[in-house]
C-alpha cells in the first residue's frame, strides 16, 4: 500500500515539475519576443521618433542626431584613387591659394609664396552624406569630411627685413562639411549643366608652423600673422557662401556665382550684467561684430571704460549673401590696452529667423562657445533690419542715405552719378565741384511723442508691501527729461501722461525710461527699459510693453509716435 501511494505521489509531483518547467519555458519565450518586437520597433525609430519620446533639452551636449548616411564604399574607393589625386589636385590648389594668400599677406611679410605642395598619402575620410531639398530647381548633396594628413607644404616668406625662412605647415587635422551643387537640371547626360562646390561648414581646422632649421618664435608675432592669414584665406575662398563653378555643359552661368541679397542694419544697443575680468576695477568691453569673419567685413565697436552695463547705440551695415544660412556674430571682448583682449562672451542670430523689413528687438545669452550654450540670462540687446535688395517700394529703410531726400540732395546725388556716366560734361563738373562743397550727412529730426500708459506687477519697494512709483523719461543724447506724476500705493499704477520731445538726431539718440519710487525722504530705483527711435521712425507709431530691466518683476506700456522733420548738416 505505501508502494502505490509513493508511486502516486511521484507521479503528481514529476508531472507538477514538467507543467511548471512547460509554463516557465512559454513565459519566457513570450518574454525573448515581446523584447525582440520592441527592439525591433527601437530600430525602426527615427530621430523625429526619439524626440518626441525625449526632449531634446533632456539629451547630453555629446548626443548628436545625424542624417548623413556612411560612407564606406567611397572611402574605400578614394583610397586607391588619391595618389592620383594628389598628382593632380597639389598644383591645382597651388595656383589658385597663392594669389588669396597673398592678398591677406600680413604687413610684416613682403612675400608669402609656396615652395613646396603636396596633399600626401593620407586620404580623407567621408563620414556622411545628406541630400538637401532645394525646391526641384538642382540637387543639394552634403559630405562631412575629417582629414589628419601627411601633406608636406612648405611656405616660402620674406619679410620686410630681407629674411627669407622656410616655414613648414605640418600636423594638419580638418573636420568640415563640403556642399555639391548639381544645377541645373537638364535633359542631356549627365543631367546637369554644372557643379558648384563650397566648404559648408568649418567645424575644426587644427595645424603647427615650423620654421625649417630653426624657430618660429625668433620673430614675435610672425606665426599669429600666417595663422590668420591661412584662416582668412580659407574663409575668403572656398568657405560658404562663397562657391566655385565648375561647367559641365557650355552655358552661361552667371546666376550661379556669389551675390549679395540684401543688407543686414544693426545697432549693437547694450550688454548687462558682463563678467568681470579685471582684478582692480571693471571691464572695459567693446564688441566685434560679423556675418563673414574677414577683417573688411568685420566692425569694431567703441570701448567702454570701466563699465559691465555698457551702452553703446552704435549702427552698423552688413551685405548679406544668403539669408537661409548666414548668421550675424557677436563677441564682446575686455580691452586690455597693449595686451591681447580677453573674450567676455559671444552670440549668434540666425538671419532666416528675421522678418524682411521688420526692425526685430533681440537679448542675446553670452556664452563661451557657440557651440554649447550655458549661460541662462540674456546680457546683450541689439536691434535688427534685414532689407532684401527689390524690396526698395515696399517698406522704407530710415538708414539708407537716400532717406527723405531734399531736392538740394537729389541734385548734388544725380550729379555724382552723371559725372560718373560721363553725361554733360561741363555741368556735371560743375554739380560734382558743388557736391565737393557741400557734402551732407542726412539727420533724422522730429519731435517724438511718448505717452506713459500704465506699469503692471512692480515689486513692492514699501514695508506695508506697496509703492509710489512714477517714470522719468530721458533723452540719451540731449538730456532732456520729462517725468508723470507719483500715483501712492499701487503696484499697477495708471498714468496715461503724454510728454514731447525734440530729437535732433533719431537713429543715434535713445529713450531712457526708468521707474522709480517716492519716499518722503528719498526714492528707490525700480528699473528702467532702453528704448532706440529706429522702429518708431519705420513704422510711425506703435504701442507695447516692456520688461523692466534691473527688477524681479514688472512691464512698462508706452505708446510712441514719431513726427519728421528731416534736415541736413555739413560734414
Amino acid at each position: 500500500m505505501g508502494f502505490v501511494f509513493g508511486l502516486v505521489v511521484g507521479l503528481v509531483v514529476g508531472l507538477g515539475i514538467i507543467v511548471g518547467f512547460v509554463r516557465s519555458e512559454n513565459a519566457r519565450s513570450k518574454l525573448r519576443s515581446e523584447l525582440a518586437t520592441t527592439i525591433a520597433a527601437f530600430a525602426r525609430m527615427t530621430v523625429e521618433d526619439s524626440k518626441k519620446i525625449l526632449p531634446a533639452e533632456f539629451y547630453p551636449s555629446w548626443v548628436v542626431f545625424s542624417r548623413r548616411q556612411k560612407l564606406t564604399w567611397l572611402n574605400h574607393h578614394l583610397e586607391k584613387l588619391w595618389p592620383y589625386v594628389n598628382e593632380a589636385a597639389s598644383e591645382l590648389i597651388k595656383s589658385s591659394v597663392e594669389p588669396v594668400l597673398e592678398q591677406y599677406r600680413p604687413f610684416i611679410l613682403s612675400s608669402l609664396k609656396f615652395s613646396k605642395f603636396t596633399l600626401g598619402t593620407v586620404a580623407p575620410q567621408f563620414t556622411g552624406v545628406s541630400i538637401i531639398e532645394d525646391g526641384g530647381s538642382g540637387v543639394t548633396m552634403e559630405l562631412e569630411m575629417q582629414w589628419d594628413a601627411n601633406s608636406s607644404i612648405i611656405l616660402a616668406i620674406k619679410t620686410r627685413l630681407g629674411v627669407a625662412l622656410p616655414v613648414q605647415v605640418k600636423n594638419i587635422g580638418f573636420t568640415g562639411v563640403f556642399r555639391l551643387i548639381f544645377r541645373p537640371l537638364v535633359d542631356e547626360f549627365p543631367g546637369f549643366a554644372a557643379v558648384s562646390y563650397s566648404l559648408r561648414e568649418k567645424k575644426k581646422l587644427d595645424f603647427t608652423l615650423k620654421v625649417v632649421g630653426g624657430d618660429i618664435s625668433t620673430i614675435p608675432g610672425l606665426s599669429d600673422s600666417i595663422e590668420a592669414t591661412i584662416h582668412d584665406a580659407i574663409e575668403d575662398s572656398i568657405t560658404w557662401p562663397v562657391r566655385k563653378i565648375v561647367p559641365i555643359l557650355p552655358g552661361d552661368y552667371s546666376e550661379l556665382e556669389l551675390k549679395p541679397v540684401g543688407t543686414l542694419e544693426v545697432k549693437l544697443v547694450q550688454a548687462k550684467g558682463l563678467t568681470n575680468k579685471d582684478l582692480i576695477g571693471k571691464s572695459d568691453p567693446y564688441a566685434v561684430l560679423f556675418v563673414r569673419p574677414l577683417p573688411e567685413k568685420t566692425k569694431k565697436s567703441k570701448t567702454i571704460n570701466n563699465d559691465l552695463n555698457p551702452i553703446w547705440n552704435e549702427h552698423f551695415e552688413f551685405i548679406v549673401e544668403d539669408e537661409s544660412t548666414q548668421h550675424l556674430v557677436v563677441r564682446i571682448y575686455d580691452d586690455e590696452g597693449i595686451q591681447s583682449s580677453e573674450l567676455i562672451g559671444c552670440a549668434q542670430v540666425r538671419l532666416c529667423e528675421l522678418e524682411p523689413g521688420k526692425v526685430k528687438d533681440v537679448w542675446l545669452k553670452l556664452v563661451k562657445d557657440l557651440d554649447v550654450q550655458r549661460d541662462t540670462k540674456y546680457r546683450g540687446q541689439l536691434e535688427l533690419l534685414y532689407c532684401p535688395f527689390g524690396m526698395e517700394n515696399v517698406f522704407t529703410n530710415p538708414f539708407a542715405p537716400n532717406f527723405s531726400m531734399t531736392s538740394l540732395e537729389k541734385v548734388l546725388t544725380n550729379g555724382e552719378k552723371a559725372l560718373k556716366s560721363g553725361a554733360n560734361g561741363t555741368e556735371a563738373i560743375e554739380l560734382e565741384k558743388d557736391a565737393s562743397q557741400k557734402r551732407r550727412e542726412v539727420i533724422i529730426r522730429g519731435v517724438l511723442s511718448v505717452t506713459v500708459i500704465l506699469a503692471e506687477n512692480l515689486p513692492a519697494s514699501d514695508l506695508m508691501g506697496k509703492a509710489d512709483p512714477y517714470v522719468v523719461l530721458t533723452m540719451k543724447k540731449s538730456e532732456t527729461r520729462n517725468k508723470t506724476r507719483v500715483v501712492n500705493d499701487c503696484l499697477n499704477p495708471i498714468w496715461n501722461q503724454t510728454f514731447d520731445f525734440v530729437v535732433e538726431d533719431g537713429l543715434h539718440d535713445m529713450l531712457i525710461a526708468e521707474v522709480w519710487d517716492h519716499d518722503t525722504f528719498g526714492k528707490d530705483y525700480m528699473g528702467r527699459c532702453i528704448l532706440t527711435l529706429t522702429r518708431v521712425i519705420l513704422e510711425g507709431e506703435y504701442r507695447d510693453c516692456f520688461e523692466l530691466d534691473g527688477a524681479k518683476s514688472g512691464k512698462l506700456k508706452l505708446h510712441l509716435k514719431w513726427m519728421p522733420q528731416p534736415i541736413y548738416r555739413d560734414t
